[in-house]
């Protein structure tokens, strides 16, 4: 028997992303809840697994929920900004994730948190789940539960709850996706089985040394060793500053020939911990022989950084806590997200169909923008396009998560928040990232403490009340529709996306707003968020080059620099720049990034004519 027994109404488990950000919700929401994790760091993939240069979602528009308030909280203690390298236009220290989602933990009296733990058991009727037991320093704890959501990376819960889930690959027979392998290359070619999910990587990270200029670093080939082409695509100083963080620590989580890890994955789902254990030594030892080849190769720019728990708690550890897991376990919901879902409707700037249910009600309760990436040994997977140029730079068409993803087909009180969502093995390589899997967990949390409030299971709860509590969160309000020409603090943001749940014919199929004007005008507001706080002001000449490209020719060149590459992530730059056909002379604000390297615009002050 337990030695101890407790009850919340919401019970999370797992500290991933998603796990952490459904705690956060659901006790913001007015829910008592506790939080078991198995790590003492949150946030899994942003703090944890060291993933600190974040894919999708990069647009003002996409910058909503608790995505949108955990990049505004970097951007706020990080003097330097955020445009540290060239993968992603954020980049911050796994330090810092964890002290602002520790700092947002602790400010909730009514959200409890043990870390350490092990799910053991679970209490289950035919259509409802009772309780969750975990073993803490050697002792079983009983939490008795209303509603219980699965935040973990790997869908831990699935097989203790004895839930069908699905894990590996689905023919295109299925459901006809276009990228997926048909029936007979899975039963016939050894490869599927030898990658049954996407492979993983255990990030390592590397320091730079202060004075290491930006690009390029001294270029060496990595002779005689089992990573020498993993610069051959972009050159030993790219490949470093690939995943440069503040302070010159460089996350290492290289797919080319770099350390993903291809071998024996099954071990990560067969329940038997010995073989786990074993899987994660070998992934650590790959991590650390490929930071030690590119060091050795660096003439001193380079050598191993501390950035995570070391055993005495505090970051001490080149090797991130926990490895980071593109896919686990995957529910079997009361609807399955699969790779037309997430495709856009026509070519170039198109957004993916809206879900809705049988009445016609949109569904969707979170909104992502991820092209669609899935990590092999080998040549790059084919894979549907859904990228077009937006900004002076390439950026994914948008799509929405619906609610049935998230709840279960057998149980009426379970949630998946995190990877474990119901998706096919093709469009979780567009679901799975940092920021939609941030604000999935925000919806699921909602919707566990609307659960409660309202004395009905989670599939039973009104779709619109959801997304109204999401829309109207007074913390961190959360799109559930895309608005590509609406930012998260434009003052019509949160009426435009109510009236588009209520009319979805509002939305333009390339997911603009019909309910009359919505370009800002220029000059624009030039402090609208903490992500320009290093932004400078700036004299010179946008200059359109081919197609959707555009520079910036300095008056004052930077750092010896006079023609920049210009991106934004501002809808009302993007429309400046597609109008932009001849050079003219212009006062910007902007965030320069040598790594990129790219000017970011946030605003134009002033322009006159052609030049």
């Amino acid at each position: 028997m337990p030695l101890h027994s407790e009850s919340a109404p919401v019970v999370v488990w797992g500290g991933g992303t998603g796990g952490v950000a459904a705690a956060i919700q659901a006790a913001r929401s007015g829910a008592p809840t506790v939080l078991l994790t198995p790590g003492r760091w949150l946030g899994g993939m942003v703090s944890a697994a060291g993933v600190c240069c974040p894919d999708g979602n990069e647009l003002s528009p996409w910058q909503t929920g608790l995505w949108g308030a955990f990049l505004r909280g970097l951007a706020a203690s990080e003097p330097g900004g955020l445009d540290q390298n060239w993968v992603s236009c954020f980049g911050f220290r796994p330090a810092q994730a964890e002290a602002l989602l520790q700092g947002w933990v602790a400010a909730l009296p009514n959200l409890r948190w043990l870390s350490g733990c092990r799910p053991v058991a679970v209490e289950r009727s035919e259509r409802l789940v009772h309780s969750l037991t975990v073993e803490q320093n050697g002792q079983s704890q009983r939490f008795a539960c209303s509603v219980l959501v699965d935040g973990s990376d790997r869908g831990d819960l699935l097989p203790l709850l004895d839930l069908s889930f699905r894990l590996g690959w689905e023919a295109q027979e299925l459901w006809h996706e276009p990228s997926a392998p048909t029936k007979g290359r899975i039963s016939s070619e050894s490869f599927f089985e030898d990658q049954p999910v996407q492979s993983p990587t255990w990030v390592v990270m590397g320091q730079l040394t202060s004075d290491a200029p930006p690009l390029p670093l001294p270029e060496k080939p990595l002779l005689a060793s089992p990573f020498e082409q993993a610069c051959q695509s972009f050159g030993l100083g790219q490949t470093i500053t690939y995943g440069r963080l503040p302070g010159g620590l460089v996350m290492l989580n290289w797919p080319l020939h770099g350390n993903d890890w291809h071998h024996g994955l099954q071990r990560a789902f067969a329940g038997v911990r010995s073989a786990e254990q074993e899987l994660f030594l070998e992934m650590q030892k790959h991590s650390h022989r490929f930071a030690e080849a590119l060091i050795e190769v660096s003439n001193g720019w380079l050598s191993l950084g501390q950035a995570f728990p070391s055993d005495s708690g505090s970051p001490g550890s080149a090797l991130a806590a926990m490895p980071y897991w593109r896919e686990g376990r995957r529910l079997i919901g009361r609807q399955t997200v699969i790779e037309q879902d997430l495709l856009p409707a026509q070519s170039g700037r198109a957004m993916a169909p809206l879900p809705v249910d049988e009445a016609g009600r949109l569904t969707s309760i979170a909104v992502g923008n991820y092209a669609n990436d899935h990590h092999y040994p080998g040549a790059d997977w084919p894979l549907a396009p859904k990228s077009c140029r937006w900004g002076g730079r390439w950026s994914g068409t948008p799509f929405c998560i619906p609610y049935g993803a998230l709840t279960s087909a057998d149980l009426d009180n379970f949630l998946a928040a995190d990877k474990a969502i119901s998706t096919s093995h093709m469009a979780n390589g567009a679901t799975r990232l940092q920021p939609l899997i941030f604000n999935i967990g925000q919806a699921a949390g909602a919707a566990a403490a609307l659960s409660v409030a309202l004395g009905r299971p989670p599939v039973h709860l009104p779709i619109a009340a959801l997304q109204e509590h999401l829309i109207s969160d007074p913390v961190a309000p959360s799109g559930v529709v895309p608005l590509w020409d609406t930012p998260w603090n434009d003052p019509n943001w949160a009426g435009r996306q109510r009236a588009v749940v209520q009319d979805p014919t509002l939305l333009s199929g390339s997911g603009c707003w019909l309910g009359g004007a919505t370009e800002p005008s220029l000059p624009m507001d030039p402090s609208s968020s903490p992500l320009d706080r290093a932004q400078q002001r700036l004299r010179g000449v946008l200059v359109p080059l081919e197609e959707g490209v555009y520079a910036f020719d300095l008056e004052h060149p930077y750092s010896g620099r006079r023609r920049w590459p210009v991106i934004s992530l501002e809808p009302a730059i993007d429309g400046w720049l597609q109008r932009l056909d001849q050079p003219k002379s212009a006062e910007i604000l902007g965030c320069f990034n040598p790594w990129g390297p790219w000017l970011r615009v946030s605003a134009v002050l002033g322009s006159v004519s052609g030049v």
